[in-house]
């Protein structure tokens, strides 16, 4: 029996999607804008595990222009990219479809200019939760919105409610003055009124701090989201009894749906701490999915192409405490689920390519080109698995 552990970078896009311009993200590139900015500083972005995984030569194929030094990594896995066939680019879209489930159907947006939430939802917040009262109600930066508000959120205790340019509504509230478990209820009860409005996820956003300068997000984050209207990867592996171990806010991103085992964690530190904890536990024909989330939340959308970078340095570094645990026929996979280029205006995710690099020790190294969906990742693993085939996707190899 074979096993499988999925690593996920969440955002690390490898350059523009075949339909990036429809989506105002034509010449996005965010491996390829932070290698770029490392250049200039005469600080080489070091990443020599990923390189020899493939990725300098997947990211050259996506971006039609190979890396001059890509040669310099004799390459000891299976790699390509993958682009978008959903209609998002958000977590959700991104995730589903890598499971095998795209997203076909538009999401439901708040993108009213103002106040951008009707305003019966958001009497309906109030009432159902016995609210004070809600801030701001508009499309917002997280970080900067607590800036904002933050303070005048303790005074008076009303959450912080606030919308980007994904099919989401954020609410964030001080984990002491307010109350982790009282957002998470406030937040379970958004989700149920925002069914109607077909939106993807409801996310709570607990903070910590005393003061404007000081506020911080807090490893607490909670996804409330919906569930992919379709059978999963997930989904197929626990129904055929096999265990399926979630890191990170997978757990969350699938809707808890497809999932034996979760592991929670924070910072970047944290999670990779958890994966290779969990890991070794993992049975045969076991499937490990961990999702990396501060490529995305603390860089990408913060536009900080220097903290992706060194984030980008350190999960290198320890990549080779993943290899030690990998059997001869385990499958290791490392991909992404949308891009959040730091070199980008504005703080929202862009539509890109991902890397598909696949690593096993009886797995022939070589190039697997462009495939056409996210959806060929999970068939390839599903096939590893012997799962059976999934209603999307085609097998790399």
């Amino acid at each position: 029996m074979k096993r499988a552990a999925v690593l996920l970078l969440d955002s690390f896009g490898i350059g523009g999607a075949p339909d990036a311009g429809a989506f105002g993200d034509a010449g996005a590139d965010t491996f390829g804008h932070i290698y770029e900015y490392r250049q200039k500083m005469n600080k080489p972005l070091a990443l020599p595990n990923l390189y020899r995984l493939g990725l300098l030569r997947a990211a050259g194929l996506s971006r039609g222009q190979p890396f001059a030094c890509a040669d310099s990594f004799p390459v000891q896995a299976a790699y390509g990219y993958a682009s978008p066939v959903s209609r998002g680019k958000d977590s959700l879209s991104g995730h589903w479809e890598i499971a095998g489930v795209p997203v076909t159907f538009e999401w439901g947006y708040f993108s009213a200019e103002g106040n951008c939430f009707p305003p019966e939802l958001l009497e309906s917040l109030i009432k159902t939760c016995a609210l004070p009262g809600i801030l701001n109600g508009r499309r917002a930066s997280g970080t900067e919105i607590l800036e904002k508000l933050g303070e005048e959120h303790i005074r008076g205790g009303r959450p912080i409610v606030y919308t980007s340019a994904d099919s989401v509504l954020q609410i964030a509230a001080h984990e002491e003055t307010f109350g982790l478990e009282r957002l998470y209820s406030v937040c379970a009860a958004a989700f149920c009124l925002t069914r109607k409005y077909n939106v993807a996820r409801v996310i709570a956003r607990p903070f910590a701090g005393n003061k404007a300068g000081a506020f911080v997000r807090t490893g607490n984050r909670r996804d409330y989201a919906a569930a992919a209207p379709g059978e999963t990867l997930l989904d197929r592996a626990l129904a055929r009894q096999r265990e399926v171990t979630a890191v990170g806010k997978t757990y969350d991103i699938f809707a808890q749906r497809g999932i034996s085992r979760y592991e929670k964690g924070g910072c970047l530190t944290e999670l990779f701490d958890k994966t290779l904890k969990a890991l070794p536990d993992l049975p045969d024909g076991g499937l490990l999915f961990a999702n990396f989330v501060d490529f995305d939340s603390r860089y990408g959308h913060r536009r900080d192409a220097d903290g992706y970078a060194r984030a980008l340095e350190y999960f290198d570094r320890r990549l080779p405490e993943i290899f030690t645990l990998l059997a001869a026929e385990d499958l290791l996979v490392i991909t992404a689920d949308h891009g959040c280029d730091p070199a980008w205006g504005g703080s929202d995710h862009t539509r890109e390519n991902i890397p598909a690099l696949f690593f096993g020790r009886l797995l022939p190294p070589g190039c697997i080109g462009h495939r056409r969906s996210f959806a060929d990742i999970g068939q390839t693993i599903a096939g590893h698995l012997s799962l059976g085939p999934l209603q999307n996707g085609i097998k790399c190899f």
